[in-house]
């Protein structure tokens, strides 16, 4: 069925989005979702090293994140089950956080230096919960949301996931110099307690579609309708460009750490402009971007906010042709990088969401979402790797080139001024 980009009866004003009640689900399930990885990502490293952990044995703690991009396996029987309570969105979210708690909690009671492949085994059940959770959570804000508000809630839902780092990131390590490390674990659990309560309170989304009829229909329907709608090779464009669109600025910040480094800026430089320039500069991108789109649409916000998301990858390789570290164009850079990263990943992420079927929400935003972190997880890996054989000036030059695929994707998948385009059908 044909109808037109972002169509809606009524084209609601920025300030009837934002003031709703379903923006501030977005927010629960935003921080909800991110809390869990970042204690994996965060808390979790700095834990093992200061119980005296091998750095080797904590880098190997990386493959316990396979969850969040196997995650479309299992998620059909999130689709087609659900729990013999509140539903089938709002009971697995409620089961995923009250599992997410407890076994974040009981982290800290185990000893890394006499049960460290117990606490692996632990860590990957965190990220199977914290995995299955975001299953829910996607399919549940998917189906809440109306498609004119896609931008602006998914827009909260980013940002409420970044601020989410600074409880693993910043306050648990403030609580770790002041109480052992089981309080830590607990203290930093019970912050899923909203998320907790949000599942309770809230009802199942009107535009919630019937649960598939059997385990099959399952599995197989939501791969048959994505490849029917508009042809296996329309689907191999939306697949390349969901790979492509964000790869660039990945790749980009892989190694950003390591580069601020190189570039002979401190320590003490790095986390005070680096690391807040660029959190905030990217909430800041994510919240205009979400106000934006309301006006502007998918399509159009994918397209400006692809090249606000590309051009600053240039400012690393100008960094790289100064004589001397310049703290000021370090900050200017890393907020407009972070700034632009924001807009993008916010058309970005609405556009994964337009992309499913109402029927079978859970299992294709999982795998959409799954493909997505593709870059993330292994050509991410090859960096290091390439600035060692071109250099840091030309390996910005190259992450630069890699975005270029993805806008030019746009001319098939979201056109700017294609005025129709085909969407799932109910």
């Amino acid at each position: 069925m044909q109808q037109k980009i972002d169509s809606d009866p009524r084209r609601e004003t920025w300030r009837e989005a934002l003031f709703n009640r379903r923006m501030l689900i977005c927010i629960f399930t935003g921080f909800s979702s991110g809390l869990p990885l970042y204690l994996l990502l965060n808390l979790l490293p700095a834990w093992l090293r200061t119980e005296g952990v091998d750095l080797k044995a904590i880098a190997l703690f990386a493959l316990v994140q396979f969850p969040y991009t196997w995650k479309f396996l299992w998620s059909p029987l999130l689709d087609r089950y659900a729990l013999p309570w509140l539903g089938r969105r709002r009971g697995w979210m409620f089961a995923m956080h009250v599992a997410l708690i407890a076994s974040i909690a009981a982290l800290g009671f185990l000893d890394p230096k006499h049960q460290i492949w117990t606490i692996a085994y632990l860590c990957a059940v965190v990220a199977f919960f914290s995995a299955s959770l975001d299953i829910a959570m996607d399919a549940y804000r998917r189906e809440l949301l109306p498609d004119a508000e896609l931008g602006l809630g998914n827009s909260f839902y980013v940002n409420a996931y970044r601020i989410s780092s600074l409880v693993p990131g910043s306050l648990a390590l403030i609580l770790a110099d002041r109480m052992p490390w089981s309080s830590v674990f607990v203290i930093t659990a019970l912050f899923l307690l909203p998320g907790l309560a949000m599942a309770l309170v809230v009802s199942e989304p009107a535009a919630t579609a019937a649960a598939p009829r059997t385990l099959r229909d399952a599995v197989v329907e939501p791969f048959r309708e994505f490849v029917t709608r508009s042809g296996w090779r329309h689907a191999l464009l939306i697949l390349a460009f969901i790979f492509l669109f964000k790869l660039g600025d990945s790749m980009a910040t892989a190694l950003a750490t390591p580069f601020y480094l190189e570039m002979g800026f401190t320590k003490t430089e790095i986390g005070i402009v680096a690391k807040n320039a660029g959190l905030w500069a990217s909430v800041a991108g994510g919240m205009l971007g979400g106000l934006w789109m309301v006006k502007l649409g998918i399509n159009r916000g994918l397209w400006i906010f692809g090249v606000a998301q590309m051009v600053p990858i240039l400012g690393f390789a100008w960094l790289t042709t100064l004589g001397n570290p310049d703290l000021r164009a370090l900050g200017v850079v890393i907020a407009l990088e972070a700034l632009g990263a924001g807009l993008g990943t916010v058309a970005y992420v609405a556009f994964i969401a337009r992309t499913t079927d109402p029927r079978f929400t859970a299992t294709q935003f999982a795998l959409f979402t799954s493909l997505s972190a593709v870059p993330r997880t292994l050509i991410n890996a090859a960096t290091g790797w390439i600035v060692a054989q071109i250099g840091w000036f030309d390996f910005f030059l190259l992450c630069t080139a890699l975005a270029l695929p993805g806008m030019a994707l746009l001319l098939r998948v979201a056109p700017w001024g294609g005025g129709v385009q085909e969407q799932p059908r109910p």
